[in-house]
């Protein structure tokens, strides 16, 4: 069984940076792709980043690409995603999950765990 705690967020201006964190506890950490996704009220939960089982594959939604860098350390079993150039948009609780697969999805209904969220919330 699988445990993840999200932390990191917080309330920062736009164009800021924040980075968050998921740590993980429980088996088989490392066999399965990772994944960030966030939820605004009243909205769908929407996928933010995916890397792979071993770290050499990334996938990111393009409202987030080129800001937002996903990173894994399986040997800590830690995740992280780095935000830059926040946008006021980018407000949202983000989710760690872990997925039934191994090399990422962008689909929230492929991730068997999640973690319980972390606010980020971007001013204007």
């Amino acid at each position: 069984q699988v445990q993840l705690v999200e932390s990191g967020g917080g309330l920062v201006q736009t164009g800021g940076s924040l980075r968050l964190s998921c740590a993980a506890s429980g088996r088989q950490f490392s066999s399965y792709a990772m994944g960030w996704f966030r939820q605004a009220p009243g909205k769908e939960r929407e996928f933010v980043a995916s890397i792979s089982w071993s770290g050499e594959r990334t996938d990111y939604a393009d409202s987030v690409k080129g800001r937002f860098t996903v990173v894994r350390d399986n040997a800590k079993n830690t995740l992280a995603l780095q935000m830059n150039s926040l946008k006021p948009e980018d407000t949202a609780v983000y989710y760690c999950g872990q997925s039934t697969t191994w090399g990422g999805s962008r689909n929230r209904y492929e991730y068997a765990y999640w973690g319980q969220g972390t606010q980020v919330t971007v001013s204007s």
